[in-house]
């Protein structure tokens, strides 16, 4: 039976698993992930599709500013396992995620992904011609989409990570895993 959930911390590496398989190593590169670098996402608003406590889809939202003073969310990366396609799970991580961030009083959300995709969730390119995201992208396929009416509006400048930031794994953590990397490669 497949449901769509709050992810959980035991739902990590499956997650990171999932995203490898779907984008490979290029997900690093996007500017998408400028913005999440160093984050944890925001509160309350990170998803996953699981079949039988397997991760087969995933969906997170990130807190961003879309210009000066202007807070905004940013959805990504959405995955799914290429077994699972074409099922609407998807879709369904994406509707679970707007309709809590809407819940929650956030009031817009972008994205870069396929505009004839998202459309049909109400995302369009319009909100975002006088935004920039840092490093480069296509402008036809940053999106966005106002939870609510003029949350946008005005909206110029670069847009910007305000998420918390992860905790940073302590430095005798790091020696530690590079000592047992080494050690494991000798062998």
């Amino acid at each position: 039976m497949i449901t769509i959930r709050k992810e959980l911390h035991r739902d990590v590496e499956a997650r990171e698993a999932l995203l490898d398989l779907t984008f490979g190593d290029a997900r690093f590169e996007k500017a998408s992930e400028r913005l999440r670098e160093g984050r944890l996402p925001a509160l309350h608003l990170s998803f996953v599709a699981s079949d039988r406590g397997r991760v087969i889809g995933t969906a997170r939202l990130w807190s961003v500013s879309a210009g000066p003073s202007r807070p905004a969310l940013l959805l990504g990366p959405l995955a799914v396992h290429p077994d699972y396609r074409c099922q609407g799970l998807g879709g369904a991580l994406v509707d679970r995620s707007l309709a809590d961030a809407k819940r929650l009083g956030h009031r817009a959300v972008m994205l870069v992904g396929d505009a004839p995709y998202y459309e049909r969730f109400g995302f369009s390119a319009a909100a975002t011609g006088n935004l920039w995201l840092p490093g480069r992208y296509d402008a036809n396929r940053f999106l966005a989409l106002e939870l609510q009416p003029g949350a946008l509006n005005g909206a110029r400048g670069l847009v910007s990570p305000t998420g918390r930031l992860a905790p940073k794994p302590a430095l005798s953590t790091l020696v530690a895993h590079v000592t047992h990397s080494e050690s494991a490669r000798a062998a």
